[in-house]
């Protein structure tokens, strides 16, 4: 463990961006995320915070949503720079995934790797996507990195208006987690999946069919009251060992992230989610997570990014 393996640098298609920002004064109390970036790209990896953009639209546009969630990685960055430090956790950004015209599979390949070594050599992964096909990618590397330890009870926690259990012959941002399911299944895995947030007009009954068959645990948004969802995700907890925490922007109200692919019309309000954030890393389950589907073409004053970025700050410093 320690420096990130050579091959990690050719798993990545794009290095990392010169983080920039103002400068208040010398001294760590002045310290802002851009700076710490800036110090750290070359750090030691066991115990930071290891960043990894997904870009790509790919498995929105198979899923015939909005595109534009490429250009979300770059859009949360520079959410995340101006943040004031208040741990001393090193923060480093592995650079850029890349997804190029159909390139999906062969891209979501390269990001497992690298969330893989990422692990191996001891940080904690947090993915910036992409549409929601980020997961496939984000999961894969888990599970690759735990296949040595079979007896594991890995669990996946979506904060999500969407099931996104859709059985279509591609991946697509609508497949991710009944392709996690076969891939879980197929090794011998039991799949823990827990859904916050579900908006029962924006999922099928064939959808509800699937999750229910699949044993999905889920709280719809209207039920998504503090007490109640920190009771739902304690529970959840309480059933797994490692935990793979995924955010859909699309969770929360149109009004704080209009800029998604489906913007919610009713949505999980904001304090519950940044709780739920809060309550994960608090149970030191947390190995790895991804925010995704932000769609910078459709943001508004930068509102879905800075409230992105207010729930990363919270995954990464608790």
């Amino acid at each position: 463990m320690g420096e990130l393996p050579e091959a990690q640098q050719n798993s990545v298609d794009r290095v990392a961006p010169k983080w920039a920002g103002r400068v208040d004064a010398d001294g760590p109390e002045h310290t802002r995320w851009h700076q710490r970036v800036s110090e750290q790209v070359q750090s030691d990896l066991p115990g930071a915070v290891a960043l990894i953009g997904f870009c790509s639209d790919a498995g929105v546009q198979r899923n015939q949503g909005r595109t534009g969630a490429a250009d979300g990685p770059a859009s949360l960055r520079a959410a995340l720079s101006p943040l004031a430090i208040h741990s001393q956790r090193p923060l480093v950004d592995l650079g850029d995934v890349v997804v190029t015209g159909d390139d999906l599979e062969q891209g979501q390949d390269r990001l497992a790797a690298v969330v893989e070594q990422a692990l191996d050599a001891g940080a904690l992964p947090i993915v910036l996507g992409g549409g929601h096909e980020t997961a496939y990618g984000t999961a894969s590397g888990l599970l690759n990195f735990l296949a040595a330890q079979p007896s594991k009870r890995i669990g996946v926690l979506n904060l999500d208006a969407h099931f996104d259990l859709r059985d279509e012959p591609r991946r697509s941002s609508g497949t991710p987690f009944l392709d996690i399911a076969r891939v879980m299944e197929k090794s011998g895995r039991e799949f823990n999946y827990a859904v916050v947030g579900i908006s029962r007009p924006s999922n099928t009954s064939a959808l509800f069919a699937r999750a229910d068959k699949l044993g999905v645990s889920y709280l719809l948004d209207e039920q998504c009251q503090p007490d109640r969802a920190q009771r739902f995700v304690s529970e959840f907890l309480d059933r797994i060992d490692v935990l793979y925490l995924t955010i859909d922007l699309d969770v929360l109200p149109a009004s704080v992230a209009p800029g998604v692919s489906a913007p919610a019309g009713f949505g999980v309000a904001f304090e519950v989610i940044d709780a739920v954030c809060r309550q994960v890393v608090q149970s030191g389950k947390l190995a790895v997570a991804d925010v995704v589907e932000l769609n910078p073409k459709f943001d508004v004053d930068s509102r879905t990014a800075r409230s992105a970025a207010r729930l990363i700050y919270h995954l990464a410093v608790g």
